[in-house]
C-alpha cells in the first residue's frame, strides 16, 4: 500500500473524517473548562484539553475498532472501516493507539496531581467501553462516563479540586450521551440483534421514543439545576429553551425508527452542545465584563 493510501486509512480509523465524535466529546470539556474558572479559561489549558479530547477520541475510536473487529464486518455501517477491509493491520492500530495515549499522558504531566489521577481513569474507561455492548445493554452508560470523565479533570485542573457542580455537570452528560447514543444505536439495532450486540435501543425496544424523551426530560431539568447552583442568567436560560425545541426536532426525526431519521438526530445534538456552550459563554462574559 503506498504512503497516502496508508496515510488515510489511519485517518480513517481515528475517524478524522467524522469530527462529530470529537465536537460531542469537546462541548462538555469546554462547559467545564468555563464554569470552572468562571472567566475564560487559561489558555494553556484549553490548549491540553483540546489536544486530550481529539486525542481520547482517536484513541477511543482505535480501541473500538480493535475490539470489534471481528464483528464489524456483519454490520453495514461499519464493514468498511480499515481493520475489516484489511487497509491497517492489528499490529499497527495497536502501535497507533500506544501513541495516541503517550501523547495525551504528555498532555496531562503539564497539570497537576489531582488531573494526572483521575486520567488513569479516563483511559480505563477508554478501553472497557468497547467491550461492554457484549456483556451489557447498557454500554451507553459506560460510554457516557467515559465521555463525561473531562469534566472532573477540568475543574481539577483549574481549582484543583472537584465539586459538587462539576458532578452535577457529569451526570448531566451522561444523561445526554445516552440519549444520543441510543439514537445512534437505533441506526444499527437490526444488525446488532443479529450478531449478539447489546445496546440501550435493544433493551428499550417499542419504549425507545418514550425512554428517549423522560431522559431528554431529565437532562433539560440537569441544566436548570446547573444554572442554579453556577448563577447563570437569562442567556443560559435561552439556551436551556434552544436544547428543549431541539430535543422536540429530535423526537420528530426518530418518530419513524428510520436509521437514517435517527442519524439524523444522533448529529442534531452537536448544536445541544453548543447551545449550551453559548448559554455558558454568554453569561459568564456579562458577569464578568470580559
Amino acid at each position: 500500500m503506498k504512503i497516502p493510501e496508508r496515510l488515510d486509512a489511519y485517518l480513517k480509523l481515528m475517524r478524522v473524517d467524522r469530527p462529530i465524535g470529537w465536537l460531542l466529546l469537546l462541548w462538555p470539556t469546554l462547559w467545564a473548562l468555563w464554569l470552572a474558572a468562571g472567566d475564560i479559561p487559561e489558555p494553556r489549558l484549553l490548549v491540553i484539553f483540546i489536544g486530550g479530547v481529539l486525542l481520547m477520541r482517536a484513541a477511543g475510536c482505535i480501541a473500538n475498532d480493535l475490539a470489534d473487529r471481528d464483528l464489524d464486518g456483519y454490520v453495514r455501517r461499519t464493514e468498511g472501516r480499515p481493520l475489516v477491509a484489511g487497509k491497517v493491520t492489528v499490529h499497527e492500530a495497536v502501535m497507533l493507539l500506544a501513541i495516541l495515549l503517550t501523547c495525551a499522558f504528555v498532555l496531562v504531566l503539564l497539570t497537576n496531581v489531582l488531573t494526572i489521577q483521575l486520567s488513569f481513569i479516563a483511559v480505563g474507561l477508554a478501553i472497557i467501553y468497547p467491550f461492554m455492548k457484549r456483556v451489557t445493554y447498557l454500554p451507553q452508560v459506560v460510554l457516557g462516563a467515559a465521555f463525561g470523565w473531562a469534566i472532573p479533570m477540568a475543574f481539577a485542573a483549574t481549582l484543583n479540586t472537584v465539586p459538587p457542580l462539576a458532578w452535577l455537570i457529569f451526570t448531566a452528560t451522561m444523561i445526554w450521551v445516552l440519549i444520543y447514543d441510543t439514537m445512534y444505536a437505533m441506526v444499527d439495532r437490526e444488525d446488532d440483534i443479529k450478531i449478539g450486540i447489546r445496546s440501550t435501543a435493544i433493551l428499550f425496544g417499542t419504549m425507545d421514543r418514550t425512554l428517549i424523551g423522560l431522559l431528554q426530560l431529565g437532562f433539560v431539568g440537569a441544566l436548570g439545576l446547573i444554572g442554579h447552583r453556577a448563577e447563570l442568567g437569562t442567556a443560559f436560560g435561552l439556551s436551556i429553551a434552544v436544547v428543549a425545541m431541539l430535543f422536540l426536532w429530535q423526537q420528530r426525526l426518530i418518530a419513524d425508527r428510520d436509521p437514517d431519521g435517527c442519524f439524523k438526530a444522533f448529529l442534531n445534538n452537536n448544536y445541544v452542545g453548543l447551545a449550551v456552550f453559548v448559554g455558558i459563554v454568554a453569561d459568564v462574559y456579562g458577569r464578568t465584563g470580559a
